[in-house]
Parts: structure tokens; sequence; C-alpha cells
């Protein structure tokens, strides 16, 4: 069973987190940096362009950085966030709003894109829908989302923890595969779709440490189904001590990323 997303604990986990993510969110960092590269031959040079989920603003200053005629539109759902993305960027427009739920008019925007975010949208072909309706025709959609095989490393020993102790296993937020992602761009309407496939490693001394990194940028496990604690104590032991003997390598332990990058049209009406 997949669990679905509490957009509260969502909306709280990244809001309370806006003021240390830049410092800790190296992975996402480099996500910014290649989605940037996969669709520089793409981008408009000048226009309206709104950033979904946009964070602390790091994917449209670089943006505006790149194309300076560019005129930006923050949004995402933890105000915390929406507030340090319009504090980097003081030419930006700003707005609360959910990726499913966009409040702006049809046909009005050159561009959308979005980083490290759709991945915890339940509904992806009702959010990338939302992305097509407020585009221009021809207008540009992209985006870059963690993949099903993120953290695999973290989910295969806390599941086998789990069965070891008799624990839950299901309660783990699913992540989109390539296929997901490539159904909900053609139920959206989106022409011209290319998609490519990334893997990004981080290194850290030990499960705790990976663990309070991931706290620190607000993305702990954000499942409707998530109990207050990861595991018990005896559990958590556990799935560390399986983390390390399967995984640990010269004193540290992996961080796999899938990273999926998406590029795609608005269709003509």
């Amino acid at each position: 069973m997949i669990a679905a997303v509490d957009s509260r604990r969502l909306r709280r986990n990244f809001s309370t987190s806006a003021d240390s993510y830049d410092h800790h969110a190296q992975v996402q960092k480099q996500v910014v940096a290649n989605l940037l590269n996969f669709i520089a031959p793409s981008c408009p040079e000048q226009g309206t362009f709104l950033d979904v989920g946009c964070g602390t603003g790091t994917l449209s200053y670089e943006l505006c950085r790149i194309h300076p005629q560019l005129q930006p539109v923050l949004s995402d759902i933890a105000h915390g966030m929406t507030l340090q993305g319009r504090s980097r960027l003081s030419k930006a427009l700003a707005v609360d709003a959910a990726a499913e739920a966009l409040p702006f008019a049809d046909y009005s925007l050159d561009m959308v894109c979005s980083s490290s975010v759709y991945q915890w949208v339940l509904d992806l072909p009702g959010a990338f829908a939302e992305s097509a309706r407020i585009l221009h025709e021809g207008g540009l959609f992209a985006f870059a989302l963690f993949g099903k095989n993120t953290l695999r490393e973290l989910k295969t020993a806390y599941r086998e923890a789990a069965r070891i102790h008799g624990g839950e296993t299901g309660h783990l937020h699913e992540l989109p595969d390539m296929a997901t992602v490539e159904q909900a761009l053609n139920a959206a309407g989106f022409v011209q779709i290319e998609l490519q496939r990334q893997e990004l490693v981080e290194y850290h001394r030990d499960v705790t440490d990976l663990l309070r990194s991931l706290k620190r940028i607000g993305a702990g496990n954000a499942s409707s189904r998530a109990p207050r604690g990861l595991a018990s104590r005896s559990q958590l032991q556990k799935m560390t001590a399986i983390y390390r003997q399967r995984y640990g390598k010269n004193d540290q332990i992996p961080a796999s990323y899938e990273v999926l990058f998406g590029m795609a049209t608005a269709p003509t009406r």
C-alpha cells in the first residue's frame, strides 16, 4: 500500500527548515545546476516564468542570473520558503500555492519550472495539468524530481529491520518512477516530451547523520501514516547495523538519489 502525503506535515516540515535548508541541501543544489544544463538549449531569454515549490529561490535566482530579462514568480506551499525565496530575489512576485492548484490565469506564463518538488505531489497528472493550463501555447515546462530509487539504501535497511522486529513497513512515501512521470505528462497534454535519469550519491558518517541532514532540509517522512518517530530504538539500531554492513565503506555510508529530469512543451489549443 502506498502511503499518501500529509500536506500539513509537509508544509510544516519545509517551513520550519527554511533557515537551515541551503546549508544542508547539497544534493538539491546539484540538481538545480544539472536542471539548468538540461534546459539550457530551450530556455526562453525573456518573459515571465513560475517556479513551483521555489524553496529558497535557488533555481529562480540562477535563471535570472543567466537571463536577466526573465521575470520570476515564486510559489511554495511552505510560507517560510516563499519568504526566503522572495528575500533572495527582490524583483520576484511571490505567492503561497500548491502545485495542484496554481492561482494563475489560463495561458498566462511563458515557462513553468520546478526542482525537487513534484516527488511530494500525490496527484502528479493533476499537478502537471495545472502547469499546462497556465502556459502559453508552446510554453516550456521543465522540472527535476526525485525518483523511486532515491534513498534506496535507507529504505531497504529500514524495511529489513522492520520485518525482523515486527514493525510496520508500509508507511514510507513512495516516489514516482520514469513511466509514471511520462504518463502524467501525456495525460496533461504536453508534447515534445524529453526525459532523462541521473543518479547522485552523497556520503555521511552514519545513519544518524543522514537522518539529521534530511530533517534539516524538511525532507523527513511526510507520509500520512508515518508514526511520531521513524522506528523503535531497537529497530533503529538494527537498521543502522544493516545499512553499514551492506553499504558502508571507509567509515562512511552512501545515500543514493535518483533524479528524473523532464522537459515538455504546452500544446496548441
